[in-house]
């Protein structure tokens, strides 16, 4: 298991402080994403969401926003590539990493290991005890696989056990 933490990025600040006054802030246009990059800039202080909106938040469930940022939703794979025509774009690791970012040297605000949105093994109801399964169960949750993240991505995915 382990956590691709998502993070927000700018080439024109260089803190989550600096973010001007009506900034244009891009956020993934999927569900799932574009609630969690709320979720960080709420977590960040940026804006506040109205109550329950959780990982499902969008737009339109802003509760406060005293910087007046405007949020645009795009396609996640893009947001990389518009990252110098905007002041802030919450990008998700994958593609954080395929752009040639740093997470944990170039994201300004980022998930932490304390993130809920693991990447988990799942498997079907037919085969979740085959020996198969369980035994890359326990090699995906090894001290080895551990170490393997720990050093192959320097914080930019991060073990979740």
């Amino acid at each position: 298991m382990h956590v691709e933490p998502f993070g927000a990025y700018s080439s024109k600040i260089k803190s989550i402080d600096a973010l001007p006054e009506g900034a244009n802030v891009v956020i993934p246009n999927d569900a799932t994403n574009g609630g969690r990059a709320l979720l960080l800039l709420a977590k960040a202080g940026v804006i506040t969401l109205k109550d329950g909106s959780g990982i499902l938040a969008t737009p339109k469930d802003i509760a406060s926003n005293p910087k007046h940022i405007k949020v645009r939703e795009l396609e996640a794979a893009t947001l990389p590539r518009v990252l110098n025509q905007v002041d802030l774009a919450l990008i998700n690791t994958n593609y954080a990493l395929e752009a040639g970012l740093n997470p944990t040297k170039d994201a300004l605000i980022i998930e932490g290991s304390d993130s809920p949105y693991v990447n988990i093994l799942v498997a079907r109801p037919d085969n979740k005890d085959s020996a198969a399964i369980q035994k890359l169960a326990k090699a995906l949750n090894s001290a080895e696989v551990k170490q393997f993240i720990q050093s192959k991505y320097n914080g930019a995915v991060v073990p979740a056990f």
